[in-house]
């Protein structure tokens, strides 16, 4: 059977899941062709799915536990088919929270996830997820286990009415194509990732995301601000996947707004002739570009650390669900679509059609799933401490 290796993914838990109502399972488990059996080394899980989906696996304590979670996976009602293993003292399945679905593996000693992988049948799209687990020590499985209950469980909220509003900006669009390879080019592919963004987020706890293209349009790089900024945006994510001539750079880079281009950036917006449009709520167009650089600085000394933050948990969320990131996951820039004072931004080079292996992924929905869970994950931990911060700073 040909079929395509994709690595593992590997996440931080954000506590207890939702029972979800309504589970709407695209994919269900064979369990004709899956088992759970022990050998020399450890215990092997091998489960076969109809169709791959997006998958994770991570560890919990008390009981000690093995968990794989899967988007919209179904279970059959009896799971015992499946323990063949000594090691595994109790199988739980079923749905876990809007979307999504877990087969809980509760052990009767200590074991470590030393392999994962999602293997898909390029033929007819049925897929195996195959786990490797080794025993460890009760120490290292606490401190793995740990690593994950102490993530924050709060659900999403900020901003000053209590809504999470993210600006999703998929770059290029109309008479600007991008960059373009193989019959492809940026905008499109862009396009397409923002949409089913748009709908993890929605999916993940956001009350609301705009959009600064719905289709493929021209739209300006102010005009792209502006539209986040009228759509009360908490968040502002420019979407990108450049082409380098080299073709060397691969993976995927956050970029925020360089110091230097920041400078730089507060004088060309205080040339803006429409400057109540920069500051929401302060009309400068009676000011001299001085007073305005000024209240624009003063505006990004308070958004440029909420937006470090945000472009470090996008680090930790896209490399706990797609692994290898590039080099350099964390760089600045002076991109104009950046430079709203007012917005933690950030620019995500999802990668580089330059590069063979980055188009594949782009071209790949299980790839953009998990890139989109990611994203999704990065945005609720850095909500959850915006409104820590908040409550901090109110106390």
């Amino acid at each position: 059977m040909n079929r395509l290796l994709i690595p593992a993914i590997c996440c931080a838990f954000l506590g207890a899941p939702t029972v979800a109502q309504d589970l709407r399972a695209l994919a269900r488990i064979d369990m004709s062709n899956s088992a759970i059996t022990d050998t020399a080394e450890g215990t092997e899980v091998s489960l076969a799915l109809t169709q791959a989906v997006p998958y994770r696996v991570f560890a919990l304590d008390n009981p000690k536990r093995i968990v794989v979670e899967f988007r919209e996976v179904i279970f059959e009602p009896v799971l015992t088919p499946l323990d063949q293993s000594d090691r595994i003292t109790k199988l739980a399945g079923g749905a876990s929270r809007p979307g999504w679905s877990r087969l809980e593996l509760t052990l009767d000693a200590p074991m470590r996830v030393t392999s994962a992988g999602l293997e898909t049948d390029q033929n007819d799209g049925d897929a195996v997820v195959r786990l490797i687990l080794k025993p460890t020590s009760t120490e290292e499985f606490a401190t793995a286990a740990g690593t994950v209950e102490t993530r924050p469980s709060t659900e999403p909220v900020l901003s000053d009415d209590g809504e999470l509003v993210v600006a999703l900006d998929p770059g290029h669009g109309g008479v600007d194509p991008g960059a373009q390879r193989d019959g492809h080019n940026e905008a499109d592919l862009m396009l397409q990732f923002a949409r089913e963004l748009k709908e993890a987020l929605l999916r993940g706890g956001a009350d609301d995301v705009v959009m600064t293209r719905e289709d493929d349009s021209f739209v300006s790089l102010p005009a792209r601000v502006s539209i986040a900024r009228a759509g009360r945006a908490d968040l502002f994510i420019s979407l990108h996947a450049d082409a380098l001539a080299e073709g060397r750079a691969t993976g995927t880079t956050i970029y925020t707004l360089s110091d230097e281009a920041s400078d730089k950036a507060s004088a060309l917006l205080a040339e803006r002739q429409d400057r109540q449009d920069i500051l929401a709520g302060v009309d400068l167009r009676a000011q001299d570009d001085q007073i305005a650089t000024v209240l624009m600085d003063l505006a990004r000394l308070e958004t440029e650390p909420r937006t470090e933050l945000f472009a470090s948990e996008l680090v930790a969320g896209l490399r706990n669900r797609l692994g290898k990131l590039h080099k350099r996951p964390r760089l600045k820039a002076g991109f104009s679509v950046l430079k709203a004072p007012d917005i933690p931004s950030v620019l995500i080079e999802l990668g580089f059609m330059s590069s063979a292996s980055d188009l594949d992924n782009l071209m790949d929905p299980v790839w953009r799933a998990q890139a989109a869970e990611g994203i999704v994950d990065a945005v609720n931990a850095w909500s959850v401490e915006e409104a820590a911060q908040r409550d901090r700073v109110g106390q």
